[in-house]
């Protein structure tokens, strides 16, 4: 599985009762009780994942800036409705709730120096709210005192390129009538990391694996590719077109692949927005018309897949895709994640229909 590199956490967290709306500040080592149904059964158990940038304000102090915050907040609050029960609705923080619990915290004494530390190397940042039910019981039930943790690091890279991938058709990330596919829950993850696993079984140097959708009655070739094990990808095309597989409940709405649309519409790159099965994949891939695959997510931004191996029905090697590194789309696609990245630190504009929101610390 992909993972952070040169991670630093700061040494405190956010703790937020949804029950009474009650707020405190814990060690990043505080506990959640062994006997929570989120341990137990995953229950109440969703996160969700914000990029952000702490620099120098015009007055000389330090302001944090986020691209697209509200998308993460409406994300977030989706993922915690889910967890609740219909009587519990009312629960849900609104996303104005939600913004000002992220800046409490990262405002907070407490975090002082790591803030401060961060203005000063001009590092990534990355936020990590999550859910869990503060209460000691075991029962399959909905949570009795559900939390909202926060949590804070820093980071210099996420995967990386080169990576490998494999495509792993046997495994399904998340069932579409279920409607959890595109939540940020738990109990999604773990299915990522098996296909992880397998995909090293083929290629032992893979560091993700590509899922195709849940339609496993129809031939393999008609099936449609969905996303990467923990983030979402573009397909470029060597005619000069990124394609984007459409958002559905089988795939997370990815804040950042809409930021990264965004910069390459405004480079002159047509977007197109559509399915593609595995099949195209494969007959495009044979012919040369794939110039690069990209993972996208918060963490990593865009990463470049150098090798994707293909598989057939008995989940066999039957072909790869091999980045045209010298491809014109293979480096819009790098010129994209530097720009995405560069918005945060005010040295780039922030292109239509993107928000770029700044708070004085």
């Amino acid at each position: 599985m992909a993972g952070f590199e040169g991670i630093k956490w700061a040494d405190f967290q956010a703790r937020y009762l949804l029950r009474d709306k009650s707020y405190s500040m814990v060690s990043i080592s505080d506990t959640v009780p062994a006997v929570s149904r989120s341990i137990h059964y995953g229950l109440c158990l969703a996160f969700e994942g914000i990029r952000y940038f702490i620099g120098p304000a015009e007055d000389g102090s330090l302001h944090i800036q986020f691209l697209n915050l509200h998308k993460n907040l409406q994300r977030f609050r989706r993922s915690i409705a889910f967890n609740l029960g219909a009587a519990q609705q009312a629960m849900v923080p609104s996303e104005a709730e939600l913004e000002a619990l992220i800046l409490h915290y990262l405002r907070s004494p407490d975090l002082a120096d790591f803030v401060k530390k961060m203005g000063e190397s001009g590092s990534q940042g990355y936020l990590r709210p999550f859910t869990v039910d503060e209460s000691q019981s075991i029962g399959v039930t909905f949570p009795e005192n559900p939390s909202i943790r926060m949590v804070t690091c820093t980071y210099d890279r996420y995967m990386g390129e080169p990576f490998s991938g494999v495509v792993v058709p046997n495994l399904v990330r998340a069932v579409g009538a279920n409607g959890t596919g595109n939540l940020k829950l738990g109990v999604n993850y773990l299915l990522s990391v098996k296909a992880v696993d397998e995909a090293r079984s083929i290629l032992p140097e893979a560091r993700s694996a590509l899922f195709l959708d849940d339609r496993l009655d129809l031939p393999l070739p008609d099936r449609r590719i969905t996303e990467w094990d923990s983030s979402c990808c573009l397909i470029a095309l060597a005619n000069g077109t990124v394609i984007k597989i459409p958002e559905s409940p089988l795939i997370l709405p990815s804040v950042t692949i809409q930021g990264i649309c965004a910069i390459l519409r405004e480079d002159g790159i047509a977007v197109e927005e559509r399915d593609m099965t595995y099949g195209e994949f494969m007959a495009r891939a044979e012919t040369g018309e794939i110039a690069a695959i990209a993972s996208i997510g918060t963490a990593g931004i865009l990463n470049r897949a150098q090798r994707l191996v293909l598989v057939d029905e008995n989940n066999a090697p039957c072909g790869e895709q091999r980045a045209q590194t010298d491809h014109p789309m293979y480096q819009a696609l790098g010129r994209a994640k530097q720009t995405y990245w560069d918005i945060y630190q005010d040295k780039a504009p922030v292109p239509a229909g993107m928000v770029l929101q700044s708070y004085l610390i």
